[in-house]
């Protein structure tokens, strides 16, 4: 059974390392991995820069049975974790399955079944041959990423920007350009930068200004963003101080034991744990830095009705904040002097004066070059309707759009957006699967692409339970709403462990692995590893892993960590979802509703 793997990505990786194991007599399966690019990596290799870092931990981001050693730092360079792609290659002996330098052209349907894969190589001249090859496959992985092509939205007058004459003489000349093509901060010093986009890249952008030394750094938001630190730290509590390199990072403190899993399908999709989790870090988040936008956030913010993880993705990029707050931060001295959240003394530049100015996105350039702001109420857009800012670089840090030419228009194909089961294929042509085309609010893409994998195996193979559960894991985003393709991570991974038979029971784990790994899992957040102590995927070096690196990773939460963000949500969850249980019940025995 060839499989053709379009991407050699993290989730293109992973798909052929799981398709590899998961062969069997009656489904050798025996994929084959095309890459356009040179190396391996997807967006990680090629759309990276300087100083830049995954967001996600290397806990939950690293695949279930390859990890990083315990001194590793909890936050990879995007060079570092490259270099880990690469030795999952080795290790698992996928490397000779890749081939490089090899787009895809054309897939269509194969009247005989299956599909028919037509490719070009790359000569020594560098040229894409004129000829395609084929390759006859019974199934497609597609594992293009979400994170390729560029999205550039129009705003009228930019040309003005690009002929703008008065920049100063010997400096570089005005640009304009999206993320992408950004790669060192040299790029942007002496520069007036006026940025579009206030997702991680966007702040990382404008923090990268500030200490290259720009001379004005213009940060524009479309509708505000919700800022929260990758990792808990630069807390001071009543004068005792969390600092960086001791923190837990964010995407590990969820817990599983009611909030993830055992939930009742009515709390599930009531989203009731979202709200209750959004309600409670409001109010935290004004205790420790006296805003409740985000931490430390004092402009920006969004709407009330779109302010939570249940509509958004946290943006965990926070080094520029500091330089963004300052026009706007004000807090009562004696709330301060309880808790206050500490603003790095080394992520200041040399002139202490220095902001970095949030504004709306502007509606269009003069001939001068100069910016035009929509008159809004949001406490940035008055602040800047007045303010004269002529750029001589503009970067669109505006995200990226997803095309699929290749799929030939007459087959009938699908696109990420139209695979209504679990996101991963489309109802009734389930031998094309979509790796790694959604996106967590608070997580990481790679090892869901892992469960994804896992789940897609399970299908072709008739393994997955039916009828599916209705799918709650969708962020609650608007009709009209640019991106659709978020989900809660946690939810949605244990909604596909759960589809192919790998949630752990309790008992089963307590009987099997013991106290400890019970424990761990309960207090833990959605690892991949928890899925395959147990099940379909159970690996050997799954309870190690969870007795020694999770363990660790539950443990610095220290005591009075785990009884306030572990035991505490944990017992309230337990409490939920008992009560509307027992509600069904005795809805059941009345004839209300039906089971």
């Amino acid at each position: 059974m060839k499989v053709v793997v379009i991407g050699a990505g993290p989730s293109g990786l992973v798909v052929t390392k799981t398709l590899l194991e998961s062969a069997t007599q009656d489904f050798p399966f025996d994929p084959i991995v095309l890459e356009q690019e040179d190396d391996i990596g997807g967006t990680f290799r090629y759309r990276s820069y300087e100083n830049a870092t995954l967001v996600s931990s290397k806990q939950l981001t690293s695949f279930s049975d390859f990890r990083l050693p315990f001194d590793h730092p909890d936050h990879l360079t995007l060079p570092e974790y490259v270099n880990y792609l690469r030795a999952y290659c080795k290790h698992f002996g996928i490397a000779n399955r890749i081939r490089l330098e090899t787009k895809v052209v054309n897939i269509s349907r194969n009247p005989s079944g299956g599909h028919i894969v037509s490719y070009v190589t790359k000569a020594l001249s560098g040229e894409w041959d004129s000829t395609p090859q084929t390759i006859h496959a019974t199934y497609i992985a597609l594992c293009t990423g979400l994170h390729v092509i560029p999205s550039v939205p129009s705003i009228p007058g930019i040309e003005h920007v690009l002929n703008h004459k008065n920049h100063a003489p010997g400096s570089a000349p005005p640009a304009a350009y999206h993320s992408a093509e950004y790669k060192a901060r040299a790029e942007l010093a002496g520069r007036h930068i006026l940025i579009l986009g206030t997702g991680e890249t966007g702040m990382d952008l404008a923090y990268e200004a500030a200490k290259a030394g720009a001379k004005k750094v213009v940060l524009c938001t479309r509708g505000g963003f919700l800022s929260i630190p990758k990792a808990l730290n630069d807390f001071e509590i009543f004068g005792f101080p969390f600092k960086s390199g001791t923190a837990v990072p964010i995407d590990t403190l969820i817990t599983n034991l009611g909030e993830t899993t055992y939930v009742h399908p009515w709390v599930a999709e009531a989203r009731i744990r979202w709200f209750v989790s959004d309600f409670v870090l409001k109010r935290v988040l004004w205790f420790l830095t006296g805003t409740e936008a985000g931490c430390n956030q004092w402009v920006g913010e969004l709407e009330p009705e779109r302010l939570g993880r249940a509509y958004v993705f946290l943006n965990k990029s926070q080094k520029a904040m500091p330089y963004i707050n300052r026009p706007y931060k004000s807090r009562p001295a004696i709330l301060e002097s309880m808790s206050r959240y500490i603003d790095p003394p080394e992520d200041m530049p040399p002139y202490t004066d220095f902001a970095v100015e949030l504004a709306p996105f502007p509606t269009h350039f003069l001939p001068n070059g100069r910016a035009v702001f929509p008159l809004l109420k949001r406490k940035d857009a008055i602040r800047m309707a007045n303010k004269d800012v002529r750029p001589d670089l503009v970067i669109y840090a505006t995200g990226y759009t997803q095309e699929f030419s290749f799929l030939d228009k007459d087959g009938g194909y699908a696109t990420p957006g139209e695979a209504n089961v679990r996101n991963v294929v489309k109802d009734g042509d389930e031998t094309v699967g979509f790796i790694g085309f959604v996106r967590p609010g608070v997580g990481a893409i790679p090892p869901i692409a892992e469960m994804q994998s896992m789940f897609w195996i399970s299908l072709l193979k008739g393994q997955v339970k039916k009828p599916m559960p209705p799918p709650h894991y969708h962020l609650l985003v608007k009709d009209n709403a640019r991106i659709k393709y978020g989900v809660d991570h946690g939810a949605y991974m244990s909604t596909l462990a759960k589809d192919i038979g790998a949630i752990p029971g309790l008992w089963e784990l307590w009987r099997e692995h013991g106290t400890h790994v019970l424990v761990c899992y309960c207090f833990g957040a959605a690892f991949t590893t928890f899925y395959r102590l147990t099940g379909p995927y159970r690996s050997p070096m799954a309870p190690d892993i969870v007795k020694t690196e999770i363990w660790d990773t539950v443990t610095r939460r220290g005591l009075l960590g785990n009884f306030i963000m572990g035991l505490i949500p944990m017992v309230f969850y337990l409490v939920l979802n008992g009560v509307v249980l027992c509600l069904e019940l005795v809805l059941t025995l009345g004839g209300v509703v039906r089971v």
